[in-house]
Parts: structure tokens; C-alpha cells; sequence
């Protein structure tokens, strides 16, 4: 699999991916969904879901090979916990 470079800053990377997923996606998800990765093309909004979060980038990476992705743990504020706990939070 061929290495794509980022071509937005950190801070743009992030302002797309959350406005995505906020506006266009988390309106759509149910609680069955809470726990799982979702990758997401921040470029287009093409997204893909899986429990593992290297499936969903290999899937949308497979539709879509120069996606600039940013990664989501559905109903958690982060993707993954360095110690401590994760915080959930609610689907609407």
C-alpha cells in the first residue's frame, strides 16, 4: 500500500474531519454503531465503518486510494486511551 502525504495542516485536518462528522454523519448513526472506527475522507466525506479501525481505513483507502483520512471511535472523544479511561459520549 502506497504512503499518502497530508495536504492540510493539523488544524484544518481536524476542522474538516469533526465538521464532517458532526453535520453529515453522526445524524445517521445508531447506538449499535457506538464503539466502532469510522474513517473518514475529509476531501470528500466518503466515510467507512469497522470494530477495527485499521479495516476502516483499508476500506476507504480501497474505494478511494488518495483519501486524506481522519479517524473517529464512534461514542468516544478520542480513537484510542494512552492510560486512564475513555469518556463516552451519547448518539443523539
Amino acid at each position: 500500500m502506497k504512503s499518502v502525504r497530508p495536504r492540510y495542516r493539523k488544524e484544518e485536518f481536524a476542522r474538516r474531519g469533526d465538521a464532517i462528522y458532526e453535520k453529515e454523519i453522526l445524524p445517521r448513526l445508531s447506538a449499535k454503531d457506538t464503539g466502532k472506527f469510522l474513517a473518514i475522507d475529509i476531501e470528500t466525506g466518503e466515510h467507512e465503518i469497522a470494530r477495527d479501525e485499521l479495516k476502516a481505513g483499508e476500506k476507504l483507502r480501497a474505494r478511494l486510494p488518495d483519501a486524506q483520512i481522519w479517524m473517529v471511535r464512534i461514542g468516544y472523544a478520542a480513537p484510542r486511551s494512552f492510560g486512564g479511561r475513555q469518556i463516552r459520549q451519547d448518539l443523539p
